[in-house]
């Protein structure tokens, strides 16, 4: 059956929690700017964004079955997250993982505290999870589902999601909005990525709008026909890419060594 879409008008928007009122305040980051983001008019759509990371983190539920699952968390605003579920009457199913993340800790772990929701990431990842995925797996929730693509290159471990068959896609790193995630550590592999994405993202509807898991540069989102065309990495010849990939001496990430340990063990702290 043809989907109906409706245009939502939205600016990204990072929060501040407040311990003493329990609540968050907004406060717009200061490259964001509003975004035209498209979504199947039967379902509920969120982008949030945490700004020390630069991370997107999605939030999508059926309105009838309010079933949702959380793609990408942080540990910084879970309690965000679970306090947005609450004021929409959400029941989050599963909390899940692009990848093992190097730049911030998954909020997967402290979710699963407030909300009673599992956790997900790929097997390939071999970090701590409630429920592991392979390539052609299905998440439902209502009369929606998200597939499970295999697309490792950024690391061994990576997957994309693909709403009902292709209206939209959430990449991880694996494609940014004209760039990609770096290859040079996790058992990445440029070679690897170009040819999961040119064989499982690149092959969807050129229409299917692309969700990543990073925004740099205040860009939000696109479609499949955009990234194919005018990214500024992945439009190369796949020799091409290996060489860009293997020549950007990018320095070490300041988080990694904080957050791959936690994100090993679904990003659980011990109490101090």
């Amino acid at each position: 059956a043809d989907l109906i879409f409706r245009r939502v008008t939205a600016s990204v928007v990072s929060t501040k929690y407040s311990p003493s009122t329990k609540s968050y305040s907004p406060r717009t980051h200061p490259r964001s700017r509003p975004t035209m983001a498209f979504a199947p008019a039967d379902l509920i759509f969120r982008q949030l964004f945490e700004r020390e990371s630069s991370t997107f983190t999605y939030l999508l539920a059926d309105p009838t079955t309010k079933e949702a699952v959380l793609i990408d968390p942080v540990v910084e605003t879970a309690e965000r997250d679970a306090l947005l579920i609450k004021e929409l009457g959400l029941k989050l199913t599963v909390a899940v993982n692009t990848h093992c993340h190097a730049d911030h800790v998954t909020g997967t772990g402290k979710l699963k505290e407030l909300t009673e929701c599992k956790s997900g990431i790929a097997k390939a990842a071999g970090a701590k999870a409630d429920v592991y995925y392979s390539h052609g797996d299905t998440i439902p929730f209502g009369s929606h589902s998200l597939e499970v693509r295999a697309t490792p290159g950024h690391t061994d471990g990576c997957i994309t999601f693909v709403l009902d068959g292709g209206t939209m896609c959430f990449t991880g790193d694996a494609v940014l909005i004209r760039g990609c995630g770096r290859t040079d550590f996790q058992g990445g592999n440029a070679g690897m990525l170009y040819d999961n994405v040119h064989a499982q993202i690149f092959s969807l509807p050129d229409n299917c709008v692309i969700f990543p898991a990073h925004d740099y540069k205040g860009m939000t989102s696109a479609t499949v026909l955009e990234e194919k065309t005018s990214n500024y990495r992945l439009t190369k010849t796949r020799e091409e890419f290996i060489t860009i990939m293997d020549n950007l001496n990018l320095p070490y990430p300041k988080q990694i060594d904080r957050a791959l340990p936690l994100n090993m063990v679904c990003g659980i702290q011990d109490a101090p």
